[in-house]
């Protein structure tokens, strides 16, 4: 496998998008994940993310992702984390971006951040919209069904950018576009729950 130093600029622009996407949903697996193939010599880091193999870095990422893994298979509770994690997972997939282009020059590294952050916004916002409406369902296996499924996509979303970038890069558009489209289908549905529970204790209150 090919060092990510040595990578061209097709399979940079991959893998500071795939840090940016997967930092929208799984910020901190995605972390644990690259730092300990670095630290194996599976893959070598970018100089700007060389850091992700410290050992601090590694526990500290480990324990949130197993934290993270168990959040987010809670219902309810998994909004909660997701609206939390809005201050930190959009500016931390920015910062990853910018890494991958640590030693390009400054305009390059700023366009890699802001790019980043605009991806890490799509993602996240997309992923809790979409889990605060499964929430509103009674039973939670649609829940764990799409928690689950989350895992297996940053797996999968991560050796799709080692070895075919190409092929994340395509996935990446037609999953923005789809977010682009579905945000707002989202927001809206979830404002009309929002309505339903607003006006329930009235009608309640009604009735009685």
């Amino acid at each position: 496998m090919r060092g990510l130093a040595d990578m061209d600029l097709l399979q940079s622009t991959a893998l500071a998008t795939g840090l940016a996407w997967a930092s929208g949903f799984r910020l901190y697996a995605a972390v644990l994940l690259l730092g300990l193939l670095g630290r194996f010599e599976v893959v070598t880091l970018p100089p700007g993310l060389t850091l992700l193999q410290d050992d601090w870095v590694l526990w500290v990422a480990g324990v949130l992702a197993v934290g993270e893994f168990l959040a987010d298979k809670v219902p309810a509770f998994d909004s909660v984390w997701d609206a939390l994690h809005t201050f930190v997972r959009i500016p931390a997939g920015a910062l990853l971006a910018w890494g991958v282009f640590h030693d390009a020059t400054p305009a390059v590294q700023l366009a890699a951040a802001l790019l980043g952050g605009a991806i890490t916004s799509g993602t996240h916002l997309t992923k809790a919209g979409a889990r605060a409406l499964i929430n509103t369902s009674p039973e939670p296996f649609t829940n764990w069904g799409a928690s689950f499924g989350e895992d297996l996509t940053l797996l999968g979303g991560l050796y799709l950018i080692y070895h075919y970038p190409w092929v994340f890069l395509g996935l990446l558009a037609v999953f923005l576009l789809l977010a682009a489209w579905l945000l707002p289908k989202l927001w809206r549905a979830l404002r009309r729950v929002w309505r339903r529970l607003r006006a329930a204790p009235s009608a309640v209150a009604a009735a009685s």
